[in-house]
């Protein structure tokens, strides 16, 4: 089961990822008031569940906003590409730019790739890399529920912006189709800001991939 948040002024998605023993991985972060960081505390709690991982599809601070306090809840430390870390270490300087006094994140529990493996008591998960919104960025795809966190690599109708530090458009255009020419066209696209989609969908009517 997957289970969807909308956090912070940059209407930032935050996912859980539930097993049906009831260990929850916490995606993307982006709880940064009280009063959404009680909304997600309490489905935790009204669930019973028991939060294992901190999986980061990528850096950028309205997707890490929640990192301190998620580690002082749960003690869990955020695994993320080693690519963004430098975004991660200038959190309290980025959103100081926004006006926000954000937290310093703690430093990561590991590095992920493609290569890495997530252990949980859910479904398998893969970690496909995926840069070009930023140099780090992971997707987190799960076969089983035909489902793909993909942060902000794709939305529906659109793409993740380059112009930040780290982005490429050539790059972010040549992970997308490869994500696109492994995956299965009825993969859920499950994104980090606004509605979910399907490869299929996008293929079909999305402006940058004519």
């Amino acid at each position: 089961m997957i289970k969807s948040f909308i956090f912070n002024e940059f209407q930032e998605n935050t996912h859980l990822l539930i097993s049906p023993t009831s260990h929850a991985i916490i995606i993307d972060p982006g709880c940064f008031y009280l009063e959404e960081r009680r909304i997600l505390e309490n489905f935790i709690d009204t669930h019973f569940l028991t939060p294992i991982h901190l999986l980061l599809t990528h850096a950028h601070l309205d997707h890490v906003l929640g990192n301190a306090w998620v580690f002082r809840k749960w003690g869990l430390r955020p695994q993320l590409h080693p690519m963004d870390l430098h975004d991660l270490e200038r959190l309290e300087q980025t959103s100081a730019i926004f006006n926000l006094k954000a937290e310093p994140s703690p430093k990561p529990e590991r590095f992920l790739d493609s290569s890495d493996k997530i252990t949980w008591s859910g479904p398998e998960i893969q970690i496909f890399e995926a840069p070009g919104h930023s140099a780090g960025s992971l997707c987190f795809y799960i076969p089983d529920w035909k489902s793909l966190i993909c942060g902000d690599v794709i939305f529906r109708g659109s793409i993740g912006r380059t112009d930040l530090p780290g982005g490429n458009l050539n790059t972010l255009m040549k992970s997308i189709r490869n994500l696109f020419a492994k995956l299965p066209e009825d993969t859920i696209l499950i994104p980090g800001h606004g509605p979910t989609s399907t490869i299929a969908e996008e293929l079909g009517s999305n402006p940058f991939l004519r």
